[in-house]
């Protein structure tokens, strides 16, 4: 019997937040151009708004807002060929346990793939040990691929599943300077990274003096999201609130907006770690990793160590334009010919395997009894990988969909204004 039905592979997507949805998306769009895309985006408090998901400009044949158990009732190889898990680690693991109870006695199961949606500068053997168990875990360069791989030898864990590609948004045209515009430089600023008020206000006081030093060029402040939007990490201390205080000049904006289309118009980018650094430069954009705050694990920029990209703001205010180490970017998944080719041919040959084995996380109750329970219930989900009773999916009426939407609406917008007004206060007062 064959395994799928001929025809468009389909892919279903769970992703936590708008910069996990654009990178499960642009992956299952890597497996082939003409994939049925399938969203289901997981209830939280980071679930992507709908001007987040209109930025992103990503489209899929169908889009659902569903809890943990919801998505694990409707997920079977009768509404899907592949399931990519574009969440946090100890949401992919919960998910992999719910899985492996749902299809149990199953003949057949979706393909399933996982991976990062960045650099992964911390939390290596967590993060890839929560994921162990998905079919495929990709990593986003042989850099990546060799310390994964490192991890999973480490533990005696199979590597088989460790496909090298690279991040799937890498694109766009190659820089080409422009005399016939003023030269661009944009700050790609990051939800978490720094994530004190002084460090970020350093950062945005020297982005807003090169602007006044550099009148004849316009400074881009590149934003994530706006007040009360959440990504994949909690933003404190927002930066567009910040520049208030700074009165910059006219020749420095704030931006929001696809990273892509940003770099379309940027001569000079400026960032901490962000991943519109590999993204830049994939296009030859010359790139400075700012060193003011120090070369820091907790910063993620030692990542770029070997890169040739360090530089310091009074570097750049003189005129100082990196230049990327060509070894270090073929290293580091930023150069390649074709580089999801691999995961093409992963995912075919498993989707033709007539029977896949069950799926087999590294985590188990004799593996980690003191650490996986916890995990599991607090995505709703018993010691078995079974959602708990009275949080199974239920039918609801137009009612009890309305009052439950504005319930879970207004507890997210007072989470928020908690993690942004109240708790930096109360930080504050226990600082004194």
């Amino acid at each position: 019997m064959p395994k799928r039905k001929p025809g468009p592979v389909r892919v279903t997507v769970i992703a936590d937040s708008d910069t996990r949805w654009k990178w499960g998306a642009l992956t299952a769009r890597r497996i082939g151009p003409d994939v049925r895309l399938d969203a289901r985006l997981l209830r939280g408090r980071a679930t992507p708004t709908p001007r987040q998901l209109a930025e992103l400009g990503i489209p899929a044949d169908s889009m659902v807002e569903q809890t943990a158990a919801e998505i694990l009732a409707a997920t079977s190889d009768e509404t899907c060929d592949v399931v990519v898990l574009s969440c946090v680690g100890g949401t992919v693991q919960a998910l992999l346990h719910g899985f492996a109870r749902a299809w149990e006695g199953r003949s057949h199961r979706p393909v399933v793939v996982t991976g990062y949606v960045g650099v992964v500068y911390e939390k290596l053997a967590d993060g890839l040990l929560l994921r162990a168990g998905a079919d495929v875990v990709l990593a986003n360069s042989a850099d990546d691929a060799e310390r994964f791989a490192a991890v999973y030898e480490g533990v005696g864990y199979p590597t088989t599943g460790i496909v090298e590609t690279a991040l799937p948004f890498l694109g766009g045209d190659r820089y080409r300077p422009d005399s016939g515009r003023p030269f661009t430089v944009t700050f790609a600023v990051q939800p978490s990274v720094p994530e004190n008020r002084a460090d970020r206000l350093h950062l945005l006081r020297r982005t807003v003096e090169h602007a006044r030093r550099h009148t004849e060029r316009d400074v881009l402040v590149k934003l994530r999201s706006k007040p009360g939007e959440h990504t994949t990490h909690i933003e404190e201390n927002p930066y567009q609130k910040l520049v208030a205080s700074l009165d910059p000049p006219d020749n420095l904006k704030l931006v929001y907006g696809t990273m892509a289309d940003v770099l379309d118009r940027t001569d000079l980018l400026v960032t901490v770690s962000s991943t519109a650094a590999l993204e830049s430069l994939h296009r030859g954009i010359p790139t400075a990793i700012l060193t003011d705050l120090g070369i820091r694990e907790a910063l993620g920029n030692h990542h770029f160590l070997g890169s040739g990209c360090f530089a310091s703001w009074d570097e750049i205010d003189d005129g100082h334009l990196p230049q990327a180490d060509p070894l270090w970017t073929a290293a580091h998944g930023v150069a390649g010919a074709d580089p999801h080719a691999a995961l093409r041919s992963r995912v075919a040959a498993l989707l033709a395997d007539p029977e896949l084995p069950p799926l087999s996380p590294y985590y188990t109750l004799r593996t980690a009894p003191g650490y996986l329970p916890g995990i599991l219930a607090r995505h709703g989900l018993n010691p078995k990988g079974e959602p708990v009773q009275g949080l199974a999916p239920r039918e609801a009426g137009p009612v009890r969909r309305a009052v439950r939407e504005l319930v879970r609406n207004s507890a997210r917008t007072a989470y928020r204004q908690g993690v942004q007004r109240v708790a930096p206060v109360i930080r504050r007062m226990g600082q004194l």
